[in-house]
């Protein structure tokens, strides 16, 4: 079983924030909420474990 992985993971962060905030470029708050949810679903599907699906949703609150 893989734990959450909590500390800082990315290769470049700045990048990563950039591409995201250019996603949402040109959509509107709808197309935004819509957008998060699908990338949310993708990543959950690449972490793949319950567990480790549960510690992030914890991790949020």
């Amino acid at each position: 079983m893989t734990k959450l992985i909590t500390a800082p993971n990315l290769q470049v962060p700045d990048d990563f924030y950039a591409d995201l905030i250019a996603a949402h470029d040109g959509k509107t708050d709808a197309q935004s909420e819509a957008y998060n949810a699908r990338l949310i679903l993708i990543l959950a599907n690449q972490i793949g474990e319950n567990d480790v699906l549960r510690e992030a949703l914890a991790a949020a609150q």
